[in-house]
C-alpha cells in the first residue's frame, strides 16, 4: 500500500521565509506579487493575498525596499555613514562622504525632508564596481537650514508655506495661531520648530512677513533670507556704534606713523561709501620710491568680542547684492568712521616699501599711521588720467601704474594666473527695474590697486609666516588633475591646446589660452569653467600658499570694513608687532572655517541677485530672438547664455523638436537619434524667449 504524501503547512510566516530567499537570490531584480507566486508555483488567490501580506510585513520591518508601485527589492545593507546631502530640482539627493571617491545616490522616496547642507545618515544598498553607491536617508544628523522663504497658502483652518527654492520638495504647516497677521498669498520668512517624518510636512512659524511676490525689495529681502542674511542691525547694535568717539584724541597720533603730509589718495568705484583703502607716494633721495598702502584701522574702533564685533564675526562678510550691500558694520562705522574719506584725518593700519624703479622691494614697515587724503579719484578717474596722461596728481598715478605693471609682469611670470572674467552689472531704475546690462572691464586702475593689494597682503603675511607664528592665511590649492584633463579636453574642441603634465607650466599654458579666447564667443564660458577648475579658496591657519596668485605666503589684510579675516589680521600682526606671546592655533582656525563657509553663502546670493535681476530683464523681452551660446548640457535640455547680456536660460528636452535626442555626458553634447543632429557645449544656437518666472528665477527658451 503506498503512503500518502505529507501536505505542506503554508502559513504567512513561511510564505515570508520564501518570499525573502526569492528576493535574496536575485538582489539587483524586483519582484511584484505575481511573478513571487509563479516562482513558488501557486496559483491560488488565498495564496496571492498571503504573499501580499508578506511583502507589506517585510516592507515594514525594512527588510525589503519599494522601488515602484507593487514592486519590491531585497534590501541589501552594506553599512552606513554619514555624508552632507545635495538635493537636485528633480528631489533626487546625492550625499558627499569624506573619503569616497563617488557621490551616494539617493531616490526621491528616500531623501525625507533633508534640505542642502543637512548632515545625514545614509544606509547603502549597493556598492558594486560597476554600478553608482545608492543609498537611503535614514536619519537627519544635523539640520544646518531651519529658515525658509515661501507663499502662504491658506485653506479654512490652516496654511501652508508653499517654499519658493525649487530644491526643497516639501510645503511648511503653519497652525491655526500663525495665521492672525499674514493674508494670503503674502511671502513669508518661516523657521521650522517641528520636522516631521518622511509621510508628514514639518511645521513651523512664521518670523517676518515681507510682503507680495514680485515686488523688488520683497524679492531682494527674500534673497537674503533664503541664505540666513540679515538685511539690517538691530536698532541697540545703531546706538552702540552711534556713541563710538569719532574724534581722534592727540595721544592716539603720537602713537602713530603720520603721513599726514605726504601726497595720499583713494581709487574707488563711482558708487562707492566705503573708502578702506589708500595710497601714499613720494620719491626718496636715492631715488627709490616709498609706496604707503594704507588701510582703515577697523580694529581700533571694534574691540574684541564688544557687541559690534560679534556681530561682524556672525555675519563675516559684507554681501554684495545688484542693487545694495548689506555691510558687515554699521553704516557710522563702514561709510564715516572707518572710510578714508578725503580732506579728513584717518586712522590706518600700514604697509610702507621702498620700491626701486623696477618695481624690487628694499625696504617694508608695518605699523599704525595717520593719514589725510588729498583726493578721491574713481576708477574712471583714474583710467582717464592713465590714458591721457594728464590731470590732478599726474605724475604719481603714472608711477604707481607703471609699477603696478612691472609687479603684475612679474608675478603673471612667476606662475600667476591672469583671469579677467567682467562681472555683470545692471543699470537699475528708481524702481528696481533693470533697464540694461553692462560687463564691467578690468582696467589699468583696476591692476594698479588690485597689485599694490595683493603687494601688501603678501608681505604681511610672509612677515608673520616666516617666524611661524600662528595666523590667518589665504589658502589656495593646485587644481585637480582630472578636473584639468577634462577642461583640456573640451577647449580642444575650440582649437585650443592645453599642457597638463608638468605643474610648473600648467599656469602660464592656461594663462595663454585666456589670452587666445580674449574677444571669442566662447570666451566667458571657457573662463567659467577654467575658475571652475581650479580649487576654493579659503582661509585657516595652516600655510600651504596661494597656487593661483603664485605666492608661498598669502593673507587678507586690505579690507577689515568688508571682511572679518582681515579685522583678525590686523589684530594679529598688531599683537606680534607689540612681541605679544604666541597665540593658540584652534580658535583662530574656528573662525576661518566660518568665515569661509560665509563667503561661499555670501557668493551664493550675489549670484541668486543677479540671476533675479537678469529674469526680471528678459520678462520684458518674452517672444524676442537673441544669438547665444550653448553653455549647459543636461539629460534634461540644454542651458543657453545669451551673448552681450550673460542671461542663461533652458531649452528644455522635450521642447527640441523634429527628433528624438538622446544625452552623452561624456561628450558634452545630445544627438538627434534619427538626425544624428548634434548639440555641443560651446556650440552657437539662436533662441526665442518663451516664458520667464522671476521669483523662480528660470528663462524658459525654444531653438530657433
Amino acid at each position: 500500500m503506498s503512503k500518502k504524501s505529507k501536505k505542506r503547512t503554508v502559513t504567512k510566516k513561511s510564505i515570508e521565509v520564501e518570499v525573502l530567499k526569492i528576493l535574496q537570490r536575485s538582489p539587483k531584480k524586483s519582484f511584484n506579487y505575481k511573478q513571487i507566486a509563479k516562482i513558488i508555483g501557486v496559483k491560488r488567490d488565498d495564496y496571492f493575498s498571503l504573499i501580499n501580506a508578506a511583502l507589506n510585513d517585510l516592507f515594514e520591518n525594512e527588510k525589503i525596499i519599494e522601488i515602484g508601485r507593487g514592486k519590491y527589492k531585497y534590501r541589501r545593507v552594506i553599512e552606513t555613514t554619514e555624508g552632507i546631502v545635495e538635493v537636485t530640482s528633480s528631489g533626487n539627493a546625492y550625499i558627499v562622504v569624506e573619503g569616497m571617491d563617488q557621490d551616494i545616490f539617493v531616490q526621491k522616496r528616500y531623501v525625507q525632508n533633508a534640505v542642502n547642507g543637512d548632515v545625514v545618515a545614509v544606509m547603502l544598498q549597493s556598492k558594486h564596481k560597476k554600478y553608482k553607491p545608492e543609498g537611503e536617508i535614514i536619519e537627519i544628523v544635523e539640520h544646518k537650514t531651519t529658515q525658509f522663504v515661501g507663499v502662504v497658502e491658506f485653506s479654512e483652518n490652516f496654511a501652508f508655506v508653499i517654499l519658493s527654492n525649487p530644491k526643497i520638495h516639501f510645503d511648511i504647516f503653519l497652525p491655526k495661531s500663525e495665521l492672525k497677521e499674514v493674508k494670503n498669498g503674502q511671502k513669508v520668512i518661516v523657521n521650522v520648530t517641528d520636522w516631521g517624518d518622511s509621510k508628514n510636512s514639518p511645521s513651523g512659524e512664521i518670523i517676518d512677513i515681507l510682503g507680495y511676490p514680485g515686488e523688488h525689495q520683497v524679492e531682494i529681502h527674500s534673497i537674503l533670507a533664503e541664505y540666513e542674511l540679515p538685511y539690517e542691525f538691530d536698532e541697540s547694535l545703531e546706538n552702540f556704534a552711534k556713541k563710538i568717539p569719532s574724534i581722534i584724541s592727540k595721544d592716539e597720533i603720537e602713537k602713530r606713523r603720520d603721513f599726514r603730509s605726504i601726497c595720499t589718495f583713494t581709487i574707488d568705484p563711482h558708487d562707492a561709501k566705503d573708502f578702506d583703502d589708500a595710497l601714499s607716494i613720494q620719491k626718496l633721495k636715492n631715488g627709490n620710491w616709498e609706496i604707503g598702502i594704507h588701510i582703515a584701522d577697523v580694529s581700533h574702533y571694534i574691540k574684541d568680542n564688544d557687541e559690534l564685533d560679534l556681530e561682524a564675526k556672525e555675519r563675516a562678510t559684507s554681501v554684495y547684492l545688484v542693487d545694495r550691500v548689506v555691510p558687515m558694520l554699521p553704516e557710522v562705522l563702514s561709510n564715516q568712521l572707518c572710510s578714508l574719506r578725503p580732506k579728513e584725518e584717518k586712522l590706518c593700519f600700514s604697509t610702507v616699501f621702498e620700491i626701486t624703479e623696477n618695481a624690487e622691494v628694499k625696504e617694508e614697515w608695518f605699523g599704525k599711521t595717520i593719514i589725510n587724503s588729498d583726493h578721491r579719484f574713481t576708477y574712471e578717474d583714474a583710467q582717464k588720467i592713465i590714458e591721457e596722461k594728464k590731470g590732478d596728481y599726474k605724475d604719481e598715478i603714472l608711477t604707481l601704474n607703471s609699477l603696478a605693471k612691472t609687479i603684475r609682469s612679474k608675478r603673471i611670470k612667476s606662475g600667476a594666473f591672469s583671469f579677467e572674467r567682467s562681472e555683470t552689472k545692471f543699470n537699475i531704475d528708481a524702481d528696481g527695474n533693470p533697464t540694461s546690462i553692462y560687463f564691467k572691464v578690468s582696467l589699468d586702475a583696476h591692476k594698479l590697486i588690485e597689485e599694490f593689494m595683493l603687494l601688501a597682503n603678501r608681505k604681511v603675511a610672509e612677515f608673520i609666516g616666516k617666524q611661524s607664528l600662528p595666523f590667518v592665511y589665504r589658502i589656495h590649492d593646485s587644481p585637480d588633475p582630472e578636473k584639468l584633463d577634462t577642461l583640456s579636453l573640451f577647449i580642444k574642441r575650440f582649437g585650443y591646446t592645453l599642457q597638463t603634465d608638468n605643474k610648473k607650466t600648467i599656469a602660464s599654458s592656461i594663462n595663454k589660452v585666456l589670452q587666445q579666447i580674449q574677444g571669442t564667443q566662447e570666451c566667458n564660458m571657457i573662463e567659467t569653467l577654467a575658475i571652475r577648475t581650479m580649487a576654493k579658496a579659503i582661509y585657516t591657519t595652516e600655510n600651504i600658499g596661494h597656487y593661483g596668485l603664485a605666492f608661498n605666503h598669502y593673507t587678507h589684510f586690505t579690507s577689515p570694513i568688508r571682511r572679518y579675516p582681515d579685522v583678525l589680521v590686523h589684530r594679529l600682526l598688531e599683537h606680534y608687532l607689540n612681541k605679544g606671546k604666541r597665540l593658540e592655533i584652534s580658535g583662530l582656525e574656528n573662525l576661518c572655517k566660518h568665515a569661509s563657509e560665509m563667503e561661499i553663502i555670501a557668493s551664493k546670493a550675489e549670484r541668486a541677485s543677479i540671476k533675479y535681476m537678469q529674469a526680471k530683464y528678459m520678462s520684458k523681452q518674452i517672444g524676442k530672438t537673441f544669438d547665444g551660446i550653448i553653455s549647459g548640457v543636461t539629460d534634461f535640455g540644454i542651458f543657453i547664455e545669451i551673448d552681450n547680456t550673460g542671461c542663461e536660460g533652458l531649452i528644455r528636452m522635450r521642447d527640441i523638436t523634429g527628433d528624438f535626442y538622446v544625452y552623452k555626458e561624456s561628450e558634452y553634447c545630445i544627438v538627434g537619434s534619427r538626425s544624428n543632429k548634434k548639440y555641443s557645449l560651446g556650440g552657437s544656437v539662436k533662441i526665442k524667449i518663451r516664458r520667464v518666472d522671476i521669483e523662480k528665477k528660470e528663462i524658459d527658451m525654444v531653438l530657433i
